[in-house]
């Protein structure tokens, strides 16, 4: 899952914006370090909207000029894709099919928290009737 931030020079640092998220604002002194903070910021607000109840913007993927490209960490892309993929079944019922305690089922849709083995996410694949695909990007 990946959002767009803008980078512009304004005098003597990089100012980032998202266009889809358009309370997401951050800086820095050099291209590099604009980046890294546009990724903190961006994970961080998703994260904190996500425990909010508020629901993830769609990316669009429109090409902008002095577009670069930001990556939501996996474990906040995971939370918000578990939450969609239950689509209005309790987590009750989805912990009851994959054998675990609610508890344990509500973890996993907690961006703080959710740290599943793959054998959990082979399961919940199942339970959802889903592929499961894992990679590894450079």
């Amino acid at each position: 899952m990946t959002y767009m931030a803008i980078i512009k020079k304004a005098n003597s640092s990089y100012l980032v914006k998202f266009p889809d998220i358009p309370n997401i604002n951050t800086y820095g002194e050099t291209i590099e370090e604009a980046l890294h903070n546009a990724k903190e910021a961006l994970n961080g607000c998703l994260e904190s909207d996500f425990e909010r109840g508020f629901t993830l913007p769609k990316p669009r993927k429109k090409k902008y000029q002095n577009g670069y490209i930001v990556e939501v960490e996996p474990h906040i892309s995971l939370a918000y894709q578990l939450r969609k993929v239950r689509n209005g079944i309790s987590q009750s019922e989805i912990a009851k099919k994959l054998g675990i305690s609610y508890q344990a089922y509500q973890k996993l849709e907690n961006p703080r928290k959710c740290n599943p083995t793959v054998k959990t996410l082979e399961k919940i694949s199942e339970v959802f009737g889903k592929n499961l695909a894992i990679s590894f990007k450079s």
